[in-house]
C-alpha cells in the first residue's frame, strides 16, 4: 500500500495533565453516554473528568475499586493488595467497566505446588463494573474464573481455572447486552448486569461470566518441549451480528458467539476456535515462517503482537500490531492489505475508526506521536502535541457527541519516567 505523508496543527485540543488532576500514566481512556471521561491510570487508580468539568477525580480501593476476587467462602483474599487500573470502557450514564493488571505471576500461581499457592496473586486483577452514586461510587466485581466441575478447556483446563488476571481491553456490546474481556492468556464474557456474588465460586449460573477461550497452537521452546501459545488478547471487534473478532500476541479469531447454533452457547462457540478442525480460524496475520502444523520454534515464530482492531462498515477490520504496523482483514479473515509495516510507524499502540468519515487514528510509542490515515494519506499530528508526541499512545477513543467529532487520547509515562496526560480534540 502507497502512502502519502502531510502534516498539520490542530488548534482545538484541550490537554489535562497532573495539575489538572488528570494521571501521570494513562493506560485508557472513555466515555460513558452521560458524556463523563474516565481514564484508566494504572497504580494511581481510575480517573473521571465530569461532563463540563475541568479538573479530574480520582478513585482508588479506598473509594470501593476491588482489583481481588473472593474467596469461596466470600471473603477477600489476606495481604497486600496491587492496584492497577489498565483498561476502561464507557457504559450507561455515569457507569464504566475497568480493568485491571494482576499481582505477580497471577496467570500460573494457582497451578503451583500448593505451598506455593497465594490466592492474594492468583485472585488479583480482574475487572469491576464502577457506578457513580451521590457519595462516591459503587462497584461490582468481575472475578473471571471457573469453580469446580465446570465446563470449558482442554487438556486439564476444565474447571477450577484460575488463568485470566489482567485485563488489558474491554468492550461493552450494549445492542446484543454482551461484555468482553481481552486478557493475558485468553479472552471472556462478562453480564453488563451481573450484580456481586461473593460465595458464587466460579459457577456460571451466578459468577457473571463464561470463561474462556484462545485460539491458541502448539510451539516448541529451545529444548525442544512442546507447549500451548497463547496471550495478550488486546484486539477486540463486535460485529453487527454480535460475533467478535479477538486478536492476540499469536493468532486472531472471529468467535462465533452469536451465529453458533444455539447462539450464544459459549462452550459450542469456543470450540470453532479451539478444536483441531478449526484451524481456518486461528489466523496468523504475520505469518511464522513454519505453521501451525508444524509446531513452531523459537526462531521460526513471527508474534503478532496485536494491540487493536477497528471494524470498517463493509465488515473488513484493521488489525494493529506493537511491531508490525497494520493488516486489513476481509470478512472472512483473509489479510488483504498490509501498511505501516515499515520504520517507526509499525509500532502502534492503539487504534481506533473514526465514526465520522471512516479514516483510522493510530496511536505510536517511541516517540512517534499520533497519525490518521485516510484511504493512502497518511497525516501526522505531532506539531499539535508538543512534547507529548514523545509519549506512548496506550489508547485512543472517537466518539461523536452534538454532531462534532470527539477524539480522545491517553499518553502514557514514557520509558525515561516523563509524564503523560490526556488530550482531547473537538471539532470538524
Amino acid at each position: 500500500m502507497g502512502l502519502t505523508y502531510g502534516e498539520v496543527c490542530w488548534a482545538e485540543w484541550t490537554f489535562y495533565a497532573p495539575s489538572q488532576g488528570a494521571p501521570q500514566d494513562a493506560w485508557g481512556i472513555t466515555e460513558d453516554e452521560g458524556g463523563n471521561v474516565w481514564v484508566a491510570g494504572g497504580e494511581e487508580g481510575l480517573f473521571l473528568l465530569r461532563k463540563g468539568a475541568r479538573q479530574f477525580e480520582r478513585f482508588t480501593m479506598e473509594d470501593g475499586l476491588r482489583p481481588y476476587g473472593f474467596l469461596k467462602d466470600g471473603s477477600a483474599p489476606v495481604g497486600p493488595k496491587y492496584l492497577k487500573v489498565i483498561s476502561v470502557a464507557g457504559g450507561p450514564p455515569g457507569t464504566v467497566f475497568v480493568g485491571y493488571e494482576g499481582q505477580g505471576p497471577c496467570e500460573s500461581n494457582f497451578y503451583g505446588p500448593g505451598r506455593e499457592r497465594d490466592p492474594n496473586i492468583y485472585k488479583s486483577g480482574d475487572a469491576d463494573k464502577v457506578t457513580l452514586t451521590d457519595s462516591g461510587i459503587q462497584t461490582v466485581h468481575y472475578d473471571i474464573s471457573s469453580g469446580p466441575g465446570e465446563e470449558g478447556g482442554e487438556h486439564g483446563e476444565g474447571g477450577d481455572r484460575e488463568k485470566i488476571c489482567s485485563v488489558r481491553r474491554i468492550v461493552w456490546d450494549r445492542k446484543h447486552g454482551h461484555l468482553w474481556f481481552g486478557a493475558n492468556h485468553a479472552f471472556a464474557w462478562g453480564d453488563p448486569d451481573h450484580q456481586n456474588a461473593p460465595t458464587c465460586n466460579g459457577h456460571r449460573q451466578c459468577s457473571g461470566v463464561l470463561e474462556h477461550t484462545h485460539p491458541h497452537i502448539n510451539a516448541k521452546d529451545t529444548s525442544g518441549h512442546v507447549f500451548r501459545l497463547t496471550d495478550a488478547y488486546h484486539g477486540i471487534a463486535v460485529l453487527p451480528d454480535g460475533d467478535v473478532w479477538f486478536g492476540g500476541a499469536n493468532r486472531t479469531t472471529r468467535f462465533k458467539f452469536m451465529t453458533v447454533k444455539p447462539p450464544r452457547d459459549f462452550e459450542s462457540a469456543r470450540k470453532k476456535s479451539e478444536n483441531a478442525s478449526a484451524i481456518a480460524n486461528r489466523i496468523d496475520i504475520w505469518p511464522d515462517r513454519v505453521d501451525e502444523v508444524g509446531i513452531p520454534g523459537p526462531t521460526d515464530r513471527v508474534d503478532d503482537n496485536v494491540s487493536g482492531m477497528a471494524l470498517m462498515p463493509d465488515g473488513s477490520v484493521w488489525v494493529s500490531s506493537y511491531a508490525w504496523g497494520l493488516a486489513l482483514l476481509n470478512p472472512t479473515g483473509t489479510v488483504n492489505r498490509y501498511a505501516l509495516n515499515t520504520g517507526p510507524d509499525r509500532f502502534i499502540t492503539s487504534l481506533v475508526r473514526d465514526p465520522t468519515d471512516n479514516s483510522l487514528w493510530v496511536g505510536l510509542r517511541w516517540g512517534g506521536g499520533l497519525l490518521r490515515v485516510q484511504g493512502t494519506q497518511v497525516t501526522r499530528y505531532a506539531s499539535a502535541l508538543g512534547s507529548l508526541t514523545s509519549r506512548p499512545i496506550w489508547d485512543l477513543q472517537s466518539p461523536v457527541r452534538d454532531g462534532q467529532r470527539r477524539l480522545l487520547v491517553a499518553f502514557g509515562r514514557d520509558e525515561y519516567g516523563h509524564e503523560g496526560g490526556i488530550g482531547i480534540y473537538v471539532g470538524e
